[in-house]
């Protein structure tokens, strides 16, 4: 399987870095995007992980593709998941099975 050799960082890390490459504060994302700053500060260090609808506004205001940070956040859930429970790579192999399943037999609608 070939994987980009990007910097592998989580949402909470890009999001840190977007902002100090930019030189703002806390304070000054959260009056820009609406989003308290303690949880802002809680995002970047991995404490929590945002909604989708704090992902949107942290996109559009830091500028990133919305569906690449949303996909990044997926991946973060998952490894968080995967460290907490102490599961292994047969785990993956069966949640894919599960999404051919599901995707063939409820034509990808979601519940």
């Amino acid at each position: 399987m070939a994987y980009s050799k990007k910097k592998i960082a989580t949402v909470g890390e890009q999001l840190r870095s977007e902002r100090e490459v930019a030189k703002l504060s806390l304070r000054e994302v959260g009056m820009h995007t609406g989003i308290d700053t303690s949880l802002l500060g809680k995002i970047e260090r991995n404490e929590r992980h945002p909604t989708k609808e704090q992902i949107k506004q942290l996109a559009a205001f830091f500028k990133i593709n919305e569906k690449e940070l949303i996909k990044e956040l997926i991946s973060d859930q998952l490894a968080f998941k995967i460290l907490s429970e102490d599961i292994d790579i047969d785990t993956f192999r069966v949640a894919e099975d599960k999404v051919e399943y599901l995707k063939s037999n409820y034509d990808g609608k979601k519940n």
